[in-house]
């Protein structure tokens, strides 16, 4: 998958500026794909480049003026298009898990802290989640709103972001358990 496509997909609800869908991307896109402001702006001058977003200038009184950006018919095809196209396995990388690998080799303290740090971050994620779910489907209920919903994309790519940090959560939690234990026990 290419930034294209994740910006693309982020601006099919709403015509957004650059620090709009910057934004964006840290609440709901995070959960799936990262990039710094700058790659999106520079994504967003290549994407009007190819006709695959349009861009049109809005003049403000008090602020410099701003560009809003929204997908093009070229855009929906090329969405379209790789939607029918295979998608390829995700790996893990992750320099927490190398850290943990070595921590039969190593004195545990440090890896236990950034554990114990990691789980913190997946649980402040997990609110994060937990409220936008909320957000996203208003009155209904989870069932329901599944089920009948206008836009469920965001609603199920925010389920699996709240999947992934509950599960960061929980194995940061374990194995700083079991690592305390095992010191303990040493001692």
């Amino acid at each position: 998958m290419a930034l294209r496509h994740a910006v693309l997909a982020a601006l099919l609800d709403d015509e957004l500026s650059g620090y709009q869908l910057a934004k964006a991307f840290n609440v709901g896109v995070a959960n799936f794909w990262h990039a710094l402001p700058q790659q999106l702006y520079a994504e967003l001058a290549r994407l009007e480049t190819d006709g695959l977003v349009t861009g049109r200038e809005v003049v403000q009184d008090t602020r410099p003026n701003k560009r809003l950006f929204r997908v093009t018919d070229a855009g929906l095809a090329e969405l379209e298009r790789f939607a029918a196209t295979a998608a390829k396995p995700s790996f893990v990388r992750d320099e927490l898990l190398v850290k943990v690998q070595t921590a039969d080799r190593i004195g545990t303290g440090a890896v236990i802290e950034q554990l114990v740090e990691r789980a913190e971050f997946a649980a402040a994620k997990i609110e994060l989640f937990t409220s936008l779910l909320e957000k996203i489907r208003g009155d209904r209920d989870e069932e329901d709103f599944l089920l009948h919903g206008t836009r469920i994309g965001p609603y199920l790519t925010c389920l699996r972001g709240l999947a992934f940090e509950q599960g960061n959560k929980d194995w940061c939690e374990r194995s700083a358990a079991v690592l305390r234990a095992r010191r303990s026990a040493e001692v």
